[in-house]
């Protein structure tokens, strides 16, 4: 999405939550009346439609599109998909209201607006936080001293009625203190924690609550500390929401500080309780917020907890496996940033994110050529730009880099609890699930790291009788294949097994691939020629039995699957291609016409008497001729090449080797064509106009311009069509399987 250009500036409102709401909406209804917008959300008539009047109609579907926009950018990335499908601001509005309970009074979330007696104003003038509760009346004064501030009233109060500290009011039964948390009054907390007992510190409210959890909602470490120093208990005391913990419930909303600080007070037993829960929460929710630190230090502490389930009833190593971004092989980096990545050092246990490229000191030894180069690099660009790592993306690439090291020593960890285990006892669990599902997302990093544990998890069949070897082909991840294909020594069967549905590895490289795979491949002919070199890859190691075998769902053999799978992609791939023959025949026979003209009409004319060029001794114009004749010949191979490809049988096999080069012939030729075209048009200014003229350096700048938008928009696809026919590909690094004796 796309935030809109505005004149005002935008507020800064908090992530939207269900506590919070108020506080959003009031800031995001500034900012749309600022922009003349809040009329779109808060219309109580019908907004105009086509027959009322197209200028009107298409003013007010301008408004609503701004502020729609504005509504999806703000409503954080959680709540996105509560309005995602609505058309209309006021749609998308009213959809966060309904969701988000606006009833709420910001100062109390769980207590309803007509509960609360809020005082507009105090004695002076300003706005005040009385809040008087209808049913609070026995004890008023020290409710009125509590929400006002006022710690010598109600301390006095106190004094007189001790029971008062205690008092539950209002059908939602807030204390004193909840109220005082409410308000984020610190310092009247903190003083009415002083005089309560740990008994009095437990008391819930009618939805559950402690203080300590309202507390832990609004992320007030100081606070929190006060509550525990006084009652450490309440660590492990269960509560709404959800039944959690207090650590967990600040992991769950992200107040990493307080977090932090409730985990180093937090007993080990209470994140083990309920079969450990509660710890698999934690270690679960650090791979989606990328908050790894306490997760590495409670996995030490505790590797069980890698297999115990959480609330949503996944495991730690099943989330490690399915986490994207949580390896290297997830990621998809350009060379520049893989050789900054390379480069770039982690400090160990590092909680602040800091750059270290990776030189060697002093001390230490010499420095290599390579990292001088590197240092001196990072110390020019130091005085050329402020901030080089912001600006070149290496904070970022380190974030990345700290995330996969920290995710390693994790799953390190975690690889305990298989240890010395049978294929028996890990076949069926939670740890075969999450083996196969990082071969499905591509992590070679954790089939690695479990196969380093207990090589006995090689022997793990996935759903319907799929070996791994099997479903990484149909996955399309080559780096996972690498690995499992060195296996096939010490797993001979690997090459010659059958699945539930009688389809052999020949079937799974047969199948399509997964969209995800496809969509980094640039056009469908290179789709295809893709899916070709892996068939012809699996071809290559399974034994010829292999190749006649039958399926029992289709009933066909690979040879056949593969075509019926890939009929439609090898369409598009004709289509495509057609379409680019085209194009580029219609543009290479324009040029074989000028070329050929501009043989005949030399600059500068004949000469009468000889009719010999003028300028024929001059060096310039035979630049000219030399160009014109590359130029014309260049073309005329590209449009006859381009016609070899237009009249194409185009069958499956044509598209691994002889329509790629086709392309690559053609669009080369038609590329050198057009530049030596510019040359001959250039030398042909300058023969005519003479060197010194003022207007040639334009002219030659002007007519640079159209090699350069050809290279531009056309040479990737050259590069990317010779790269995939005729360079290393991605099955160069196969190598030899195992023997049984080898460690890998």
């Amino acid at each position: 999405m796309t935030a809109t250009t505005v004149t005002s500036t935008i507020p800064n409102p908090p992530v939207l939550n269900q506590y919070n709401y108020e506080d959003w909406s009031f800031r995001i209804k500034l900012y749309l009346l600022a922009e003349d917008l809040r009329e779109v959300v808060e219309a109580t008539t019908e907004p105009p439609k086509p027959e009322d009047g197209e200028a009107e109609f298409k003013a007010w579907r301008k408004k609503d599109a701004k502020a729609l926009i504005l509504i999806q950018n703000y409503c954080g990335s959680a709540n996105y998909s509560l309005i995602s499908s609505t058309k209309t601001a006021k749609a998308a509005w009213d959809t966060l209201a309904e969701k988000l309970n606006p009833a709420q009074e910001e100062l109390f979330p769980l207590v309803p607006r007509e509960d609360l007696n809020i005082s507009p104003t105090s004695n002076d003038g300003n706005e005040s936080n009385t809040s008087v509760f209808n049913e609070f009346a026995l004890h008023q004064p020290f409710i009125d001293s509590v929400t006002e501030g006022d710690w010598d009233l109600a301390k006095e109060y106190l004094s007189r009625n001790p029971e008062a500290i205690r008092e539950r009011g209002s059908t939602y039964g807030l204390t004193a203190l909840h109220m005082a948390v409410a308000l984020e009054n610190v310092n009247m907390a903190k003083a009415l924690v002083e005089s309560m007992t740990e008994e009095d510190l437990e008391i819930q409210d009618a939805n559950g609550l402690t203080a300590l959890t309202h507390v832990v909602s609004r992320g007030i470490t100081q606070l929190a500390k006060c509550i525990i120093e006084k009652n450490k208990k309440l660590l492990s005391l269960p509560s709404l929401p959800d039944n959690f913990i207090p650590l967990v419930w600040a992991y769950s909303i992200g107040h990493w500080e307080l977090a932090r600080y409730l985990y180093s007070v937090t007993p080990l037993e209470a994140l083990l309780q309920d079969d450990g829960c509660g710890g698999s929460e934690i270690v679960s929710e650090s791979f989606r917020a990328k908050k790894l630190d306490i997760a590495l230090d409670l996995i030490r502490r505790c590797p069980n907890l890698a297999v115990a389930k959480n609330y949503s009833g996944l495991t730690p190593l099943q989330m490690c496996a399915s986490t994207r971004s949580g390896f290297l092989n997830g990621m998809h980096l350009k060379f520049w940033q893989q050789w900054i990545y390379d480069c770039i050092h982690v400090r160990p246990h590092s909680a602040v994110y800091d750059i270290c490229i990776n030189v060697e000191n002093v001390e230490d030894g010499p420095i290599s050529k390579r990292d001088l180069i590197v240092r001196s690099g990072m110390g020019i660009l130091r005085g050329l730009v402020p901030n080089p790592r912001k600006l070149f993306g290496i904070n970022h690439i380190y974030k990345m880099k700290w995330t996969h090291e920290r995710t390693s020593e994790i799953l390190h960890s975690m690889c305990e609890v298989i240890e010395g285990k049978s294929v028996k006892q890990l076949r069926g669990s939670v740890v075969e699930a999450a083996i196969f599902e990082a071969i499905k997302q591509g992590h070679v990093e954790f089939v690695r790291e479990m196969f380093l544990a207990n090589q006995a998890a090689s022997g793990l069949i996935g759903e319907n009788g799929k070996s791994m070897l099997q479903f990484a082909i149909e996955c399309r991840q080559e780096k996972v294949y690498f690995f499992l294909y060195k296996f096939t020594g010490v797993v001979p069967n690997w090459l010659t097994s059958i699945d539930h549905f009688g389809n052999t590895l020949l079937h799974a490289a047969a199948s399509l691939s997964p969209i995800a795979q496809l969509n980094h491949i640039q056009g469908a002919a290179l789709q295809l020629q893709r899916e070709l070199q892996w068939f012809k890859e699996i071809e290559k190691i399974v034994p010829p039995k292999i190749l006649e075998v039958v399926n029992v769902t289709d009933g066909m053999t690979a040879r056949d699957l593969f075509t019926k799978n890939h009929k439609e992609l090898a369409k598009e791939g004709e289509r495509s291609m057609k379409e680019t023959a085209t194009s580029c025949t219609v543009v290479g026979a324009l040029i074989i016409t000028i070329m050929f003209t501009a043989a005949f009409t030399v600059p500068g004319g004949n000469n009468g008497n000889t009719g010999m060029p003028l300028f024929l001794d001059k060096r310039l114009f035979q630049v000219f001729i030399v160009s014109d004749a590359l130029s014309l010949f260049s073309s005329t191979t590209s449009v006859m090449t381009f016609l070899g490809v237009l009249t194409s049988r185009y069958a499956e096999a044509d598209f691994l080797k002889s329509l790629p080069t086709k392309m690559i012939i053609g669009l080369f030729t038609l590329f050198f064509s057009i530049a030596t075209m510019m040359i001959a048009f250039v030398s042909t200014l300058f023969i005519m106009l003479g060197e010194n003229s003022w207007i040639v350096i334009p002219i030659i700048l002007l007519a640079s311009a159209p090699v350069v938008s050809f290279a531009w928009m056309q040479f990737p696809l050259l590069v990317d069509i010779f790269i995939s026919t005729y360079g290393v590909g991605i099955f160069a690094k196969r190598g030899k399987p195992l023997a049984a004796t080898d460690s890998f």
